[in-house]
């Protein structure tokens, strides 16, 4: 009886051709790890547009609330001291407002650095 052949091993690569690929797997994975960064930022990113311009806003409108009350307080200085004196002391209570916060911020990162 004829014996069945013996099935012949597939041939080997060569080494260089199996680093070439193993190079070109790994620029695919790096590639597609850097697609996904990007699209998990830009996805943060237009999550974060408009809570952001809110915020801007918000910012603006609580600046103009804070020159209202100023000039207010101004205006009432003045019907009391006269125009001059009740500007000067009214920026010199919003200038003293102003050093108390600074002050009070240059100490908390005092500590926490």
């Amino acid at each position: 009886m004829l014996k069945p052949a013996e099935p012949t091993p597939p041939p080997e690569r060569p080494i260089g051709e199996l680093v070439q690929e193993l190079v070109e797997e790994g620029k695919a994975y790096a590639r597609a790890e850097l697609d996904l960064g990007k699209a998990i930022a830009l996805a943060k990113a237009k999550a974060l547009a408009l809570p952001a311009g809110l915020l801007v806003v918000a910012l603006f409108l609580a600046m103009a609330a804070i020159n209202a009350l100023a000039f207010g307080i101004v205006l009432a200085l003045a019907l009391l001291i006269g125009p001059l004196l009740g500007g000067i002391v009214g920026m010199l209570i919003f200038a003293a407002i102003a050093g108390c916060l600074a002050w009070f911020a240059v100490g908390r990162l005092r500590r926490a650095l």
